[in-house]
């Protein structure tokens, strides 16, 4: 008797659960404690720096930082509002329906998605960084603790924005590979004479892909969310 074969169960955030959901290898179990892998992601520079930031004297609070009110958090609300409808309205992640001629039929590869990926991934990254440097600096500007809090915070991203961004640079990888086995099994259901409507397998990828980029969003906004839960005690 052939025994199915039964995928681990992974947890924590959504977005490595979409992504570990669209791949074709199992996850394993996860391996080494956060506190373990950070140890292997700072280097001797950057722990130095983690230091001084923790318990050497905050620096001069930059000039000219506007105090911080409900203004601010209409900003990071607004920005984050606009990127989430700039994912839902992007064309090519338009389900089927009327569209047009050119776009009529299925792409024959997945470049059009890579470059919108691209560009929007893009477009997160800047409006989150701009918005972390801003709270940042009117952190800066509070009490000592604050201050420090806004230091580390600088070193940490200085440390972790490196890998953080070879690690989502393969996201587009992980979608390339699943819209190939999406439009492949389509095919053989084809030629079986057992396929649905070609757009279906089509607005199965928008839609994951959708996921992926909102869930991503989600994760670009969480050092925003952190520096404005501090900001929201002054």
């Amino acid at each position: 008797m052939v025994q199915s074969h039964q995928r681990t169960t992974v947890r924590g955030p959504t977005f490595i659960r979409l992504l570990a959901r669209l791949t074709a290898v199992d996850a394993r179990a996860s391996g080494p404690s956060l506190p373990d892998r950070l140890s292997r992601w700072l280097d001797w520079n950057h722990a130095i720096a983690l230091s001084t930031a923790l318990d050497g004297r905050p620096p001069a609070p930059p000039e000219d930082v506007p105090a911080f009110d409900s203004r601010e958090e209409e900003e990071c609300a607004r920005v984050r509002t606009a990127l989430a409808k700039a994912i839902e309205g992007a064309r090519e992640l338009a389900t089927s329906g009327p569209r047009p001629a050119a776009q009529g039929a299925a792409p024959a590869d997945f470049a059009p998605f890579r470059q919108r990926y691209l560009t929007l991934q893009r477009s997160i990254q800047g409006n989150t960084g701009q918005l972390r440097g801003r709270l940042r600096d009117i952190l800066a500007s509070g009490t000592p603790a604050m201050a420090r809090l806004a230091e580390v915070d600088a070193v940490m991203e200085m440390a972790l924005s490196p890998r953080e961004q070879k690690l989502l640079a393969a996201v587009p990888v992980v979608l390339a590979d699943h819209f190939d086995r999406l439009r492949r099994s389509a095919t053989e259901a084809a030629e079986e004479g057992t396929a649905a409507p070609q757009e279906n397998w089509l607005d199965t990828f928008r839609a994951d892909m959708r996921g992926v980029l909102l869930a991503e969003l989600d994760v670009r906004f969480q050092p925003v969310e952190g520096l404005l839960a501090a900001l929201r005690t002054r």
